[in-house]
């Protein structure tokens, strides 16, 4: 179906706030290409982009990619060098586009283990980028589930809280002050969420596509919204209540 036509479908009364996406298969797309996996990463800054745009034209007010997670340290040497060259890369190339298209750019998980290049580049394109009023793209790197939810556990600890509510817990993510996701996108037909926003995801609606992600474009996107809006949300309560 055309894009135009998939457009169409989408209704501007629901487009959900945060779509949170697992960037999956990027090394499965260059085995078939015959070629390194770091060229299946190469070739995922197309998605990237169709992703932020198309999410950003609808509407969307946050896009959270997962680029980086705690776990993809144990992959070959050469890809993880591989990767932290190209995030250095494609944050100074894509900064134009950002500040063009009124994006904000942030980050979760823990930088701060990041090589200091990719560091100094993230801090600067933030910065930059901080006044901007449009949607705001975060990347997820060197973050884990599990990580986020220990280190808000510790913050809490260390302020002396013996008792907490499920707010305390929200105040000390990572994601203070951004709204849950209401759709998760994951490529490649994997199933799962792979240590990725644990506590967010709670109500989160999940979408899995078998499009690998470097093939992913706006059309991908729109089917995935669409699938979407014709579900129920109802967070634990009936079908009538939700109605009524």
């Amino acid at each position: 179906m055309a894009l135009d036509e998939l457009r169409n479908q989408i209704s501007s009364e629901n487009i959900p706030k945060h779509i949170a996406v697992i960037m999956d298969g990027n090394g499965r797309w260059a085995q078939k290409q015959g070629v390194k996996r770091i060229f299946g990463h190469q070739n995922a800054i197309e998605a990237v982009r169709s992703a932020t745009e198309g999410s950003a034209e609808l509407g969307v007010e946050y896009l959270t990619l997962y680029a980086f997670s705690t776990e993809n340290w144990d992959r070959p040497k050469y890809e993880v060098d591989g990767l932290m060259s190209l995030l250095v890369n494609t944050i100074k190339d894509e900064l134009p586009t950002l500040q063009k298209n009124n994006i904000k750019l942030a980050s979760i998980g823990d930088i701060s283990g990041l090589p200091k290049n990719a560091q100094g580049r993230l801090e600067e394109a933030v910065e930059l980028t901080s006044e901007n009023t449009g949607m705001q793209l975060v990347l997820a790197l060197n973050y884990s589930g599990k990580w986020d939810l220990v280190q808000a556990v510790n913050d809490i600890l260390e302020k002396g809280m013996t008792s907490i509510e499920p707010s305390d817990i929200d105040e000390h993510l990572s994601t203070k002050g951004m709204p849950d996701p209401d759709l998760l996108i994951r490529t490649s037909g994997e199933m799962r969420i792979s240590n990725f926003l644990l506590w967010q995801l709670a109500y989160s609606e999940l979408h899995f596509t078998d499009v690998l992600w470097p093939d992913f474009r706006k059309k991908d996107l729109h089917e995935a919204i669409i699938s979407y809006q014709k579900r129920e949300r109802r967070f634990g309560k009936t079908s009538d209540q939700v109605k009524a």
